[in-house]
């Protein structure tokens, strides 16, 4: 029996994929897995029973990646679930740029008792006029499972679509309109796009990186999207862009003290991926990762270990092993096997910068006497007996 736990509300139909092989408990410190949305973990004590953290949604600033790893905790998002739903606040807020569509709508609150409003709102609409999309130049930074949706939606909508991704994978890149130009380097696009909208994690070396020196190799007038990450924008250098006119409007749906006071933004709270859709597709994916985790030892879709897929287990056990990456390893847990008497039929091994996780298939079932002999190997984070 698994347990599980809830540290927000997530949505039935990712709970409905659990069997009854699970149990959901309200007490953090028996769960074997968590799932979380926004709720901040870093203050938390992680009993030795966690095994798993899975976030529905993609970013994960909330989570203490490092602190969960040293403990072989596997901390798992769910990229791509909630893409199209960013994807349409994405068009929309650049129709929103492009027209005074909420000015707009404030003058006819404002103006609700006016009994001539038909008549009123001929002269002041020219007070909202705008600029059409179509033909215009948009730049996506980052094509991901996002950027690649507004890339081709932008397209379809008759925009000029430029975008930039120094890790493209293969699956994207087949994945992206062929109308679309992909550019070599951050500077062509800041050079010809009327519109440039942000998709990539918020990492150390991308914190910021739309700042003064980028605003000053764009054009004039640009139209900023943010439905990234805050602090992928210096807000200081956004807000003397704004106030120059370098920058004609930045769209964010991240609003802060500082943001919130500059001139010509337009703020949502953080509604990119607060539909029906996005919540039910994350809590599934999130609930099938943990599952194919718990029961067979496979990661998916993990953010602090390597993605392993060993498959089912066709053996009598299996059991593994989460361990900082380090010379010997390998040696010194075949040795443990050795001498157990222990013969394995399959292994799979897989290293992501500082931390590797092996799975191995064996021809007896896993004790904890094993687990327990493969932990006390120094470099050893977590032992899981799947089988």
């Amino acid at each position: 029996m698994f347990q599980y736990t809830c540290l927000n509300p997530v949505a039935q139909i990712g709970l409905d994929v659990f069997t009854e092989d699970y149990k959901k408990v309200d007490e953090f410190a028996e769960a074997d897995a968590v799932l979380v949305r926004s709720a901040a973990m870093h203050d938390m004590e992680f009993s030795d029973k966690l095994a798993a953290v899975a976030r529905a949604g993609a970013g994960v600033n909330n989570i203490p990646i490092d602190k969960c790893a040293e403990k072989g905790i596997v901390v798992f998002n769910t990229p791509g679930a909630n893409a199209n739903g960013v994807k349409e606040m994405v068009i929309s807020g650049m129709l929103l740029a492009a027209r005074d569509i909420t000015g707009g709508i404030n003058w006819v609150k404002e103006n609700a008792e006016d009994e001539n409003i038909s008549k009123s709102m001929e002269k002041a609409k020219k007070n909202f006029a705008g600029t059409e999309i179509k033909g215009k130049k948009l730049g996506v930074i980052g094509l991901g499972a996002i950027g690649v949706l507004v890339a081709n939606a932008a397209n379809r909508l008759g925009m000029k679509v430029y975008g930039v991704d120094p890790y493209l994978s293969v699956k994207n890149a087949l994945n992206i309109n062929r109308d679309v130009t992909v550019l070599k380097s951050y500077d062509e696009l800041y050079e010809q796009c009327d519109y440039i909208t942000v998709h990539v994690p918020f990492l150390e070396d991308t914190k910021g990186m739309l700042n003064q020196e980028a605003f000053d190799k764009m054009k004039d007038g640009v139209v900023i999207l943010n439905f990234a990450r805050d602090l992928l924008v210096n807000d200081e250098d956004m807000k003397k862009a704004l106030e120059s006119g370098k920058v004609a409007k930045y769209v964010t749906d991240f609003p802060n003290p500082v943001v919130v006071t500059m001139p010509n933004v337009i703020a949502t709270p953080h509604l990119g991926a607060s539909t029906e859709e996005s919540e039910d597709n994350c809590a599934v994916m999130a609930a099938n990762e943990l599952r194919e985790y718990l029961e067979n030892g496979n990661i998916i879709n993990s953010v602090n270990f390597p993605n392993c897929d060993a498959g089912e287990c066709t053996t009598v056990g299996r059991i593994t092993v989460a361990h900082k990456n380090m010379p010997k390893m390998l040696h010194q847990f075949t040795n443990v096997f050795s001498a157990e008497g222990i013969n394995i039929d399959h292994m799979t091994n897989k290293s992501r910068g500082e931390y590797s996780y092996c799975v191995f298939d064996i021809d007896s079932a896993s004790s904890q006497e094993l687990a327990d002999k493969l932990n006390a190997i120094d470099g050893v984070l977590k032992v899981r007996i799947v089988k």
